[in-house]
């Protein structure tokens, strides 16, 4: 007879200046990262709908590591993310969500750019479905695919967090080019 494990996921509120989001880890690696100012309820929804026999744990220490790197990027200190991850997808989405992390920081891609990059080039539509579906935000940066034509496309955090997102990115790359900065 198989026996039920629960897994434990470990949540924190992650604050930094205006920025307000719930964060969450198994023992292996982050697994979420919600929208701003939503509610406990969207990683509840999350947890159950994805996770199997989830067992929901406040452990804000657990989390500090994630949240100290959230923290630097959102300083403009951190261009990339070091921290492990527990992603849960199909192949397919995995395969899109490793693509984003290859997007240089300040830089964008469409859509079709990530299909062509995972050798999907007539799967555009099933890539924004992925890339909408991805459950760590700025960690994976989804916030870096825009339209074939330039446009702000949808984002699960809101497309004002997509500006604000890429706005920083581009701040925080003028400054260290700025002579001031040296």
């Amino acid at each position: 007879m198989k026996e039920n494990h629960n897994t434990a996921i470990y949540w924190t509120l992650f604050v930094h200046q205006q920025w307000r989001m719930y964060i969450a880890a198994t023992s292996t690696g982050l697994c979420y990262v919600g929208s701003p100012n939503k509610s406990f309820e969207e990683l509840s929804q999350w947890v159950m709908n994805r996770i199997p026999n989830p067992v929901l744990l406040q452990d804000d220490k657990r989390l500090h590591p994630y949240a100290a790197e959230l923290t630097e990027y959102f300083q403009g200190k951190r261009k990339s993310f070091d921290m492990t991850f527990d992603l849960y997808g199909t192949s397919f989405q995995l395969a899109v969500w490793n693509a984003l992390r290859e997007i240089p920081y300040g830089q964008t891609q469409s859509y079709s750019d990530i299909a062509n990059h995972i050798q999907k080039p007539a799967a555009v539509r099933a890539v924004g479905a992925a890339i909408g579906a991805n459950p760590v935000l700025i960690t994976v940066p989804c916030h870096r695919v825009i339209g074939k034509n330039g446009a702000l496309t949808g984002y699960r955090g809101g497309v004002e967090m997509k500006k604000q997102l890429l706005r920083l990115e581009c701040e925080s790359l003028l400054m260290e080019r700025s002579p001031l900065h040296a």
